[in-house]
């Protein structure tokens, strides 16, 4: 863990060749009048830590829950593996894309969503045993392997009202990992576990507000403000000298 803490993954820093693992295309997203999003487009790459960082309100999180098949892009698409699983008035090729690919995209959400009438057992393998049919003994061991991961295995029938915040986004996390995800969504994660992950080679897309994840965890970073990408660079060329005035002034506020 403490090299993924302290270590840039410089492997694949410049973002690797070839069909992006998950990506955004063009996507705007509008609620009523107002719009979030405008023309977004952002590919991740397989083993790849991309930190999205920008000033609250910049539309982070919508981004996100597109990306997830939350939100319906008002234009644009989103694909996986060069496969459109999002659009704007979707096709039913779309929509079935989308139906097979919903259990490889994992989402960690800010405030967790954990089920609280259920315990936290009951929480990680709702999911296996209901959409990948998994048998309910092999859900159960798999979800206490993952407890084990996450350092909860005494904590397994225990309801999420009796949790920290942080044993409820790490148990938000093992649920996420009990469906084997090609990708991870973190929104605005604080668990020290998902720096494990990054050293561990999970491809991750993580919005977060902690410069000192994004420089020393991320292999790459987009800088987010009034819904737009202002910025796509290694982290260590965005902290050291930013392109955009926006930019400098969004990072003004970190400096000592």
């Amino acid at each position: 863990m403490a090299n993924a803490e302290t270590t840039p993954r410089d492997d694949v820093a410049a973002g690797p060749p070839g069909v992006a693992i998950i990506a955004a295309n063009a996507v705007s997203k509008r609620f009523l009048s107002h719009e979030v999003l405008t023309r977004v487009s952002l590919a991740v790459h397989q083993r790849e830590v991309l930190c999205v960082v920008g000033p609250s309100g910049s539309g982070k999180t919508t981004l996100l829950r597109c990306l997830a098949l939350l939100e319906e892009p008002s234009e644009g698409h989103v694909t996986m593996n060069g496969v459109t699983i999002a659009a704007p008035r979707a096709d039913a090729a779309v929509r079935r894309a989308a139906r097979a690919v919903r259990p490889d995209i994992g989402m960690v959400f800010q405030h967790f969503n954990l089920w609280p009438h259920m315990s936290v057992l009951e929480n990680i393998i709702e999911a296996p045993v209901r959409v990948k049919a998994m048998a309910k003994r092999e859900a159960v061991d798999m979800a206490e392997r993952l407890l084990a991961k996450v350092g909860l295995a005494d904590k397994r029938d225990a309801y999420p009202m009796r949790l920290s915040g942080g044993q409820q986004q790490r148990v938000a996390i093992a649920r996420a990992l009990a469906m084997s995800p090609k990708v991870m969504l973190f929104d605005e994660p604080t668990s020290a576990l998902v720096r494990h992950l990054a050293g561990e080679g999970m491809t991750m897309l993580v919005v977060t507000h902690e410069m000192h994840f994004a420089r020393n965890v991320g292999s790459r970073l987009a800088f987010m403000d009034r819904g737009e990408i202002v910025e796509e660079a290694v982290p260590e060329q965005f902290f050291s000298s930013p392109r955009t005035e926006r930019a400098r002034r969004f990072l003004q506020q970190f400096e000592d």
